[in-house]
């Protein structure tokens, strides 16, 4: 067993709330450790109060534990810092799979007028205005496209 293994079967751990993206993809495997046969696994969630996070800590530990004879040890820590530039690039796919715009990338910066300028996932236009900072959980926000008259949700940009 080596790391490049436990990274490839947490690829197969979704989101609970978007199942459509792994949490590889969404970034929140923040530390991945082997010692003798224990699996040491960090994760940093989007944000603090994630309701999904136990469902989430509890599909790494049963993905992982038929690959060892050890233990698997899941914990949940804020000592890496997640922001939205952790989403790969296959994620961002994902996410507008799902019908939720993907987050600017920023590179550590973010102007205000990014969280109103977001391109609708449905048809791509940019004729959309923010109803709501808040969506149906901390990390997204709720938004409506002038073109094809949809309701959609963005993932919100985190620094």
């Amino acid at each position: 067993m080596n790391t490049e293994t436990i990274y490839h079967a947490l690829e197969e751990v979704m989101d609970p709330e978007i199942p459509t993206i792994s949490i590889i993809d969404l970034g929140i495997v923040t530390g991945v450790e082997i010692q003798n046969d224990d699996i040491y696994i960090k994760l940093t969630p989007t944000f603090s109060g994630c309701p999904a996070l136990k469902v989430m800590e509890q599909l790494v530990f049963e993905k992982l534990t038929p690959l060892t004879a050890g233990k698997v040890n899941v914990e949940t820590n804020f000592d890496v810092s997640w922001n939205s530039d952790m989403i790969t690039e296959k994620g961002r796919q994902m996410l507008l799979k799902h019908g939720l715009a993907p987050p600017p990338k920023h590179e550590g910066y973010i102007e205000l007028d990014v969280l109103s300028d977001v391109a609708c996932p449905h048809c791509r236009s940019r004729n959309t205005e923010m109803k709501s900072p808040f969506g149906a959980t901390l990390c997204r926000s709720m938004h409506y496209c002038s073109n094809c008259m949809q309701a959609f949700e963005q993932f919100k940009p985190v620094i």
